[in-house]
């Protein structure tokens, strides 16, 4: 089960107008925290991502698969998507199995650095009209503090950047 402050942050987004990667998103963070902490494993950053995605649409987050994405993926997507609205417990026993197989796993993958390699392979299959889009939806759901804030740390972002290339 999701924590709460993850539900609310996710319901929170909605609110915003924010898209459905956005408030998944929130689910993926909890779930690279929890593998931080100790929780459980993973066997790659990908996996950490997907459990988080799964959670997410369980949790009610209108989000499809990718067209891209496998048959088996697809199937997956839309199982998690029904189980959403259809109220049944989850099988305790599974739960555990599922569980400890993870604790088994590393805690690598939701490294820094394993993180970083994986947003720049993803980013890298993306076009760049595909990434302009998305940028130009992120700061039109901003809102103008958050607008103005993100401009700010972008002047601060770039004198450092600056200061840093001087010396």
């Amino acid at each position: 089960m999701p924590e709460r402050k993850t539900l609310e942050r996710a319901a929170r987004d909605k609110r915003q107008g924010k898209s459905a990667s956005t408030q998944a998103g929130e689910f993926v963070r909890e779930e690279i925290e929890h593998v931080r902490e100790g929780k459980h494993g993973v066997r790659s950053t990908k996996q950490a991502i997907a459990i988080g995605l799964s959670k997410a649409r369980r949790a009610g987050v209108k989000l499809p698969a990718s067209k891209k994405a496998s048959a088996a993926t697809k199937r997956k997507a839309a199982q998690d998507s029904h189980a959403a609205g259809d109220g049944h417990a989850k099988s305790a026993t599974r739960a555990r199995a599922t569980t400890t197989a993870l604790k088994r796993e590393s805690a690598k993958p939701a490294s820094r650095s394993a993180l970083s390699r994986q947003a720049s392979t993803a980013a890298s299959k993306r076009t760049a009209a595909s990434r302009s889009a998305a940028a130009k939806k992120a700061a039109a759901t901003k809102g103008a503090a958050g607008r103005s804030a993100a401009a700010k740390k972008a002047a601060r972002t770039r004198a450092a950047n600056r200061a840093a290339h001087a010396h």
